[in-house]
C-alpha cells in the first residue's frame, strides 16, 4: 500500500489524521496483523477500534433520530437505527469511499477478495469511525458520517420498511456471521378455507419468537416481531 493511497482516502472522507498510525490501525485486518506478527513485525488489528466505533456509530445515529423524528415511538426509532447500522448498510457506505482499496489484508484474504466482503468492509468502516473519534472529536465523526446515514434513514422512512420484521431481524442476525436464523411451521389448524399457521423463529435451533397468522408469511412476520425483543427491540 502506497502513502498516496492513504492520502487519497483521507481526501475522499474529508478528514486528515494528525496521528497516521490510527488510520493504519483502522485499515489493518486481523489476517494482515497475524501474518506480520508471525514474521516478527508486530501489528495491531482493527478489532479494538471496531468495538469502539460500533458505540460511536450507535450514539450519533441514535441522537440524530431522537432529534429529527420527535413523534416516532421508541420501537420505530430502534428499528430504523438497526437498519441504518447493519452490516449490509455499512458495507455500502464503505464502498462509497472505496475503503476496500486501502485495507491491509493477509495473503489468503487478498486471494479471496476479502476487500469486497460485507463483513470486512463494515468492520473497517466502524474502525475508521473510532479512529476519527480518537484523532479528532465526535463532531468530526458526525461531519463524516451523517451525510451517509441521513440519506439512508430518509430512504427507510419513505419506503416504510420499518414494519418488515423479518428483514429487520435478518439484518441484526447478519452482524453475527456464525448463527443461523430460520422459520419452522409447527402447526396448521382450522378448516381448509381458513387455515391458521403457527411458526417459530429459531436462532441456531433455539426458539426466539412465535407467531400465528392466516398465511405462513403473516405467521413468520409475527414470529420475527417477537424475535426482535430477544435483541432488546420492542416492535
Amino acid at each position: 500500500m502506497t502513502p498516496n493511497a492513504f492520502t487519497e482516502l483521507q481526501d475522499r472522507i474529508g478528514y486528515h489524521f494528525e496521528n497516521q498510525n490510527l488510520l493504519i490501525n483502522a485499515l489493518t485486518h486481523s489476517s494482515y496483523a497475524n501474518e506480520a506478527t508471525s514474521k516478527g513485525e508486530p501489528a495491531k488489528s482493527n478489532e479494538r477500534l471496531e468495538f469502539l466505533g460500533d458505540s460511536v456509530l450507535s450514539l450519533i445515529v441514535s441522537r440524530y433520530l431522537f432529534e429529527e423524528y420527535p413523534d416516532l415511538p421508541e420501537g420505530d426509532l430502534s428499528k430504523i437505527r438497526a437498519q441504518t447500522v447493519c452490516e449490509k448498510t455499512l458495507a455500502v457506505f464503505a464502498r462509497q469511499i472505496a475503503l476496500g482499496d486501502t485495507l491491509l489484508l493477509g495473503h489468503g484474504e487478498k486471494q479471496n477478495k476479502g476487500n469486497e466482503r460485507d463483513s470486512i468492509l463494515s468492520d473497517a468502516f466502524e474502525a475508521l469511525l473510532a479512529a476519527i473519534y480518537l484523532d479528532g472529536s465526535l463532531e468530526d465523526v458526525k461531519a463524516f458520517l451523517l451525510p451517509f446515514a441521513t440519506e439512508q434513514i430518509t430512504e427507510i422512512v419513505k419506503s416504510h420498511h420499518t414494519m418488515d420484521y423479518k428483514t429487520m431481524l435478518q439484518q441484526i442476525v447478519q452482524q453475527v456471521n456464525t448463527v443461523i436464523l430460520d422459520y419452522c411451521t409447527i402447526s396448521e389448524t382450522g378448516p381448509a378455507h381458513k387455515r391458521v399457521f403457527e411458526v417459530e423463529a429459531r436462532l441456531d435451533g433455539n426458539v426466539i419468537g412465535k407467531g400465528k397468522g392466516f398465511s405462513k408469511r403473516e405467521a413468520e412476520q409475527n414470529a420475527a416481531k417477537e424475535g426482535l425483543s430477544y435483541f432488546g427491540i420492542q416492535a
